[in-house]
């Protein structure tokens, strides 16, 4: 009868797999590194990463330990031909496709200047310019009907982006209006957009 060792040897061979020892509790599971941790923060999107926010979600994180990791991760896109890198983005950082792959974005959800927008996309994007930031629920209550698939319609297409994530307690998320709405519409500021009568229902 093999001993231990040879038993387990033979475990190894009979499926090309080792397996791991089975002990008697379960090892705590590691968490990722700050550098993955950052990294996945910035490919969740919606608000631009700050260094601030950063800090104090990652527990020990200091400014430059956060600056450190951009730069670590922006070389690392870099030389693996990554299509994106980190960018500076509303007194933050965010993820954004380099020039040449622009054209990618624009074949796939068209082009700002030739878009156009359906009568359900023009309905939600006024509620949120108008009530940001507005929540799923709060528009799909005005609206009487399901409304996630536009949303996420207009946030590909750059014009809404997430602009609060709620508690713990709270999973919904609010939205708001972007600096590229406001140049499509020709607006400069929020302050600008129309105040007739028929946007009180709103």
């Amino acid at each position: 009868m093999p001993d231990d060792s040879e038993r387990w040897r033979l475990e190894v061979e009979s499926d090309g797999v080792p397996t791991e020892p089975v002990s008697a509790e379960a090892e705590p599971e590691t968490p990722p590194p700050p550098l993955r941790i950052i990294e996945a923060m910035l490919f969740v999107g919606g608000e631009a990463l700050t260094v601030q926010k950063a800090c104090e979600i990652i527990r020990g994180l200091t400014p430059a330990e956060f600056e450190q990791a951009v730069h670590t991760l922006n070389r690392t896109y870099r030389l693996e031909g990554r299509p994106y890198s980190i960018r500076t983005h509303d007194h933050g950082y965010a993820l954004s496709l380099r020039p040449q792959y622009r054209q990618v974005l624009d074949k796939l959800y068209g082009s700002m200047r030739e878009a156009r927008l359906s009568a359900a996309a023009v309905d939600v994007l006024a509620l949120v310019a108008y009530r940001q930031p507005a929540s799923k629920h709060e528009i799909d209550s005005v609206r009487g009907v399901e409304s996630g698939n536009v949303l996420r319609q207009l946030v590909r297409r750059g014009l809404i982006s997430v602009v609060h994530r709620g508690d713990s307690k709270q999973r919904e998320v609010s939205y708001g209006t972007t600096a590229r709405f406001l140049k499509l519409f020709g607006l400069q500021r929020l302050d600008d957009l129309p105040r007739v009568q028929d946007l009180q229902r709103l």
